[in-house]
């Protein structure tokens, strides 16, 4: 039995320059962090032949081709592990639509999991770019790579996409004691709307030739971000959330909401400097910065939604347990 945790992300800034369109023009980067709220895939040996599949239904079945989860019928083609298997997944939040990067977690953990059971351990080079040959060229999905980056590497990272396909995943060293500021002043509350990323990032890939300019100046938040977090200036990084936030809702129509947009302004009266939709936007959960002394105010303010507590994690996916007879 082979059990993988791998984390999922909260994303800063620089969403969208990980996409081909753009990327393949100019190098696009991103800012993203992995958190403490994990996926954890299980792998085992069964003892007849067939393929079976846990997750929120159970399938069981006789042939690789006859799975009906998407990236679990591709980890196992790409993988070559054809019969005599089982697998499960399980979460420590809802997957569908948390807008946390749970597909892309799924994804390389379970890679993770299959290459190990295998005896064939791979590099988190080699699973980032697996998951998104599973995700991008085979299953044709309109997202970009920075999520299957950080589920790997984990920790806090700026994420450089090159024309040429070459992806460079830079660690953004903080001392412990300013990762813990930082960390107490960002909150997650779930916005209780979920949808699926494919819906945004559709209409915001379409719109990418058209939106060459605004990507651009994404990207150099991502910049600007990284130097405000290296220098300390936490609360110049929550302003610096808001402008995103503000850039971001122009890349497509559906990213924002009647909804959403209440709930960011009620945080902001309450005091909250920045945030925004940690994914593609629609939905899912909100990311905000809140400085300490206002977040009683905050949580008043959203007392309805659901928060999630959350610290940076530093690692990315990795093996929990291996038992191999």
């Amino acid at each position: 039995m082979i059990i993988t945790q791998t984390p999922l992300r909260i994303s800063f800034f620089g969403g969208g320059t990980d996409l081909q369109d753009f990327y393949r023009q100019e190098e696009g980067c991103v800012l993203s962090a992995t958190i403490d709220k994990c996926i954890f895939a299980v792998v085992k040996r069964r003892f007849d032949t067939r393929i079976r599949v846990g997750y929120t239904r159970t399938e069981m079945v006789d042939r690789v081709e006859e799975v009906q989860h998407e990236l679990v019928r591709e980890a196992l083609r790409l993988t070559g592990v054809e019969r005599q298997i089982e697998i499960n997944t399980m979460g420590d939040i809802p997957s569908e639509g948390s807008g946390l990067g749970s597909s892309s977690t799924v994804t390389v953990g379970l890679l993770n999991a299959l290459y190990t059971h295998l005896g064939e351990p791979q590099t988190l080079e080699a699973l980032a770019q697996r998951a998104c040959e599973i995700e991008i060229e085979r299953l044709g999905k309109p997202i970009g790579k920075q999520d299957q980056y950080i589920a790997a590497y984990g920790g806090m990272r700026f994420i450089r996409f090159l024309p040429d396909e070459s992806v460079v995943a830079e660690k953004v060293d903080l001392p412990n004691g300013e990762q813990r500021r930082l960390n107490q002043q960002l909150v997650l509350f779930f916005t209780s709307i979920t949808r699926r990323s494919e819906t945004v990032l559709t209409e915001q890939k379409a719109n990418t030739a058209g939106r060459m300019d605004l990507l651009r100046a994404m990207r150099e938040m991502a910049y600007r971000g990284r130097a405000m977090l290296e220098s300390g200036d936490f609360d110049a990084f929550g302003h610096l959330l808001h402008e995103g936030w503000e850039l971001k809702k122009q890349m497509a129509s559906n990213i924002s909401n009647g909804v959403i947009d209440e709930i960011y302004a009620t945080a902001r009266r309450a005091g909250a400097l920045g945030g925004k939709i940690t994914g593609a936007g629609g939905g899912g959960f909100l990311l905000l910065y809140c400085p300490r002394e206002k977040q009683y105010k905050l949580r008043e303010a959203l007392s309805p939604l659901p928060e999630l507590g959350f610290h940076l994690e530093p690692d990315g996916t990795k093996v929990i347990f291996n038992y191999r007879r």
